[in-house]
């Protein structure tokens, strides 16, 4: 049996039965019928269920005349979305606003969870970035659908020159299913990386110096949540656009 963290074997505990049973009913099997809950699993539950408590007291709080601290996090975190959705993207973005912060938000929280002594980041696992990167895929491919209709939107993947549609086709479709390697890939190597170079310091010379590998994990953190949201604006723009 792999270990456990604290959460995840909680977790187990309490639900692994249950888990176990639904996997086993539906013809899956898990390799560990004690501890169906992986650790990735766990911490991504765990995010979710720290959002969730977010969202409630950020929304028991709201006020228009006194805002307090975490309502004006929210506030600027969404207006910064918003605001390059709408550089990106152009007139009407901001349908897209909650899907791109929401995403922001789930995915740093994922990558500074493994900052806390007793956790590790779900996103070091590659399962969390690539559910991540075929949400986005299938968000912005929907929406192009639903802006421009199923033909129209399919046309542009033929490319502008109709008699070469049989060579862009492919190119194409291979094209998009690579933004999904290509999100996953980068997400995971850079919270993988990090969270090693931290561990490994924090072992061989635990004081003083591991705080700059704790910082740089921070920045690290915060750039890959918006690297990740930056390019699925970038996506949506592309298949929202009208010109295609």
């Amino acid at each position: 049996m792999p270990e456990q963290l604290p959460f995840t074997a909680l977790l187990n505990r309490v639900f692994g039965g249950m888990v176990t049973a639904f996997l086993t009913a539906i013809g899956v099997h898990p390799r560990y019928p004690k501890a169906p809950i992986e650790n990735f699993l766990a911490m991504e539950i765990l995010v979710v269920a720290i959002l969730f408590l977010l969202f409630l007291l950020v929304r028991a709080r709201l006020s228009v005349d006194r805002p307090g601290a975490l309502q004006h996090i929210f506030e600027s975190l969404h207006g910064f979305i918003e605001n390059q959705s709408k550089e990106i993207i152009g007139p009407h973005s901001e349908m897209f606003t909650s899907f791109l912060a929401l995403q922001f938000i789930f995915i740093l929280l994922c990558n500074l969870l493994g900052l806390v002594p007793g956790f590790e980041s779900p996103t070091a696992n590659p399962s969390v970035p690539l559910g991540c990167a075929i949400l986005a895929f299938l968000y912005y491919n929907m929406q192009g659908i639903r802006k421009q209709g199923p033909l129209q939107y399919a046309k542009h993947f033929t490319g502008p020159v109709w008699w070469l549609a049989w060579l862009m086709l492919p190119i194409e479709v291979i094209s998009h299913l690579a933004r999904m390697l290509s999100l996953t890939i980068r997400l995971y190597a850079n919270m993988f990386a990090g969270d090693m170079v931290t561990l490994v310091f924090f072992s061989l010379v635990p004081i003083v110096i591991p705080v700059a590998f704790l910082g740089l994990h921070i920045f690290v953190s915060l750039l890959q949540a918006y690297i990740f949201t930056l390019l699925t604006t970038v996506y949506l723009q592309g298949a929202v656009a009208t010109e295609h």
